[in-house]
């Protein structure tokens, strides 16, 4: 029997997608690794941004109207990116014109985390993954 083994890729779609990869490629880093046109029409349809490790961010053209995140919605809640150094990172952002929500600071989990949005309001968490943490531990364990 086979197993899922990752994630692949987390889909967003975007209003402004110049906007939208000037922001995961150059304030976060991401490479655009390719585009898919749209089958029937050949128009602009989808860009495709590798993080690492297999992993990509799958970014869709034509996003119309806001999807405002609140605490009492059910569904997708917000995309978290490990990083290596927290506090680099933040001021990495913050050079690049990235407004940081909130952070960086400890959480209850140990892990060090500060969050961003995405032009769209996509809501990101930034977390620096602690050796004290229960992250850590099932990573450990699990390998």
């Amino acid at each position: 029997m086979g197993k899922i083994t990752g994630i692949a890729h987390i889909a967003i779609t975007v209003q402004d997608m110049e906007k939208s990869l000037d922001f995961y490629t150059r304030a976060l880093g991401f490479t655009k690794a390719f585009e898919i046109p749209e089958p029937e029409t050949g128009k602009p349809w989808i860009n495709y941004l590798y993080i690492g490790n297999g992993q990509f961010i799958e970014l869709f053209y034509d996003g119309i109207r806001d999807n405002p995140w609140s605490e009492d919605l059910r569904g997708f809640n917000h995309l978290c990116l490990q990083v290596d150094d927290i506090h680099a990172v933040v001021e990495a952002l913050k050079k690049a014109g990235v407004e940081i929500t909130d952070g960086p600071k400890q959480g209850c989990d140990y892990n060090w985390q500060a969050w961003i949005k995405d032009p769209d309001g996509v809501r990101i968490e930034l977390m620096q993954i602690d050796p004290k943490s229960p992250h850590h531990k099932a990573m450990e364990e699990l390998r």
